[in-house]
């Protein structure tokens, strides 16, 4: 219905208001750069990874620490220099165009999506053979809750939710570049819907093979994937395996700073940003200055963040934006319900009420620090709107009335 770039931003600024649209486009903030920055440095690994595979030794120290001293105080951070790199690469591919952004994205999909069908290929040829080691690591299916809220058990159940979802963040991506589609009313639901369900049956059966060759206690590392490949004796497919991660996690960071990227540019046309946000480069035709913009932040958040607390932060500025679409779907069925609807959401209200009452209870579910760094970044971005942005927002500058015909 809206083929506009902007996403969830633009969804709530047409059925919510310009107070509702600030708060998701603030919350898209997290859930774009700040999950930029953290696959950033997950690439940085698998590439340290795959390096020291092949025996190769880096004559720098990719991790050098950064020592500075504030108001007499001494603070430190370890500035990835992989993850830099990452970052730059993407953010050139970003400024020279959608076309030549897209191509790249395709061709990191096949190459990731191969590595995950053959992970799958050998863990179930493995599985029919070990079929008592498998149900043996399955057991207990859901482990016996530790005594608080989160440790095992239905919670620990929510709160594992709550931490993956951001393994679901970069479906709302598309539909970032909504105004760059050639036919959106088709395009978008075909490749929200579709990619949804594809990715969804790909992560239960990777995380069920997974969890079977080897016991769920030992998978808490950098590349679960490959430990596992390297447990059932495929030492030769973690090669395999880190590439396709470090193609897959490319295509996630441009994916990222796209939907960031063009987030801010509609909030700039809304004039809720200032006007240099939405500058068009005069001969890519894409946002260059915001995308730099953007770049240096999740360069500096990469640098200086805590890669656990930044992944929760993610999902839970993506759920809330994820709640106020459910509301906006169903305000706008009640307000316009004829109103032509290329997709419509079947069930509704019953579909947007299960989708709000969800995402709120993976964000209760979330852990506390977590959940104070949330709202103390709502907090920052209300002040922002009320002291600079609502001054400026072109909606605010409208006529009060505007005069009927006579």
């Amino acid at each position: 219905m809206i083929p506009i770039a902007g996403s969830a931003y633009t969804y709530g600024y047409t059925t919510l208001g310009e107070l509702t649209a600030w708060v998701i486009g603030w919350a898209l903030c997290l859930e774009y750069a700040f999950g930029a920055a953290t696959v950033a440095v997950g690439w940085s690994g698998y590439v340290s990874s795959l390096l020291g595979y092949f025996g190769v030794r880096v004559p720098f120290n990719p991790t050098p620490a950064l020592a500075i001293t504030l108001f007499g105080h001494a603070l430190s951070a370890r500035i990835d220099i992989f993850a830099l790199c990452a970052i730059v690469v993407v953010i050139v591919i970003l400024v020279v165009g959608v076309k030549e952004s897209a191509n790249f994205n395709s061709a990191a999909v096949m190459i990731k999506v191969s590595v995950v069908l053959f992970f799958i290929g050998i863990a179930t040829i493995y599985a029919f053979g070990h079929w008592s080691v498998m149900m043996a690591n399955w057991h207990p299916f859901i482990p016996k809750n530790q005594g608080h809220f989160g440790a095992y058990g239905w919670s620990g159940i929510m709160r594992a939710g709550s931490v993956v979802f951001f393994a679901y963040i970069g479906f709302d991506a598309v539909s970032t570049a909504a105004q760059e589609a050639r036919n959106p009313q088709k395009d978008l639901p075909f490749g929200i819907l579709g990619s949804l369900i594809i990715c969804t049956v790909l992560y239960i059966i990777v995380a069920g093979l997974l969890t079977g060759v080897k016991p769920y206690a030992t998978l808490n590392t950098p590349s679960p994937v490959a430990d596992g490949a390297a447990a059932i004796g495929a030492t030769w497919g973690v090669c395999l395996i880190d590439l396709g991660a470090i193609a897959g996690l490319a295509s996630v960071m441009l994916v990222m700073i796209l939907g960031q990227t063009r987030v801010l540019f509609t909030m700039s046309r809304d004039g809720l940003l200032p006007k240099w946000v939405g500058t068009i480069h005069p001969r890519f035709r894409t946002p260059w200055l915001v995308t730099i913009a953007v770049g240096f932040l999740v360069a500096f958040l990469a640098a200086f963040f805590n890669i656990t607390f930044l992944g929760q932060l993610v999902s839970l500025g993506t759920l809330l934006a994820f709640t106020i679409v459910c509301l906006g779907v169903w305000v706008m069925r009640r307000k316009q319900p004829d109103v032509p609807r290329p997709f419509r959401t079947p069930w509704v209200p019953l579909v947007p009420i299960l989708g709000m009452i969800i995402s709120l209870a993976l964000m209760v579910s979330s852990d506390t620090p977590a959940k104070i760094g949330f709202f103390s970044w709502l907090i920052i971005g209300l002040v922002i709107y009320f002291s600079y942005s609502i001054r400026h927002s072109k909606v605010q500058r409208l006529p009060a009335e505007v005069p009927q015909p006579k």
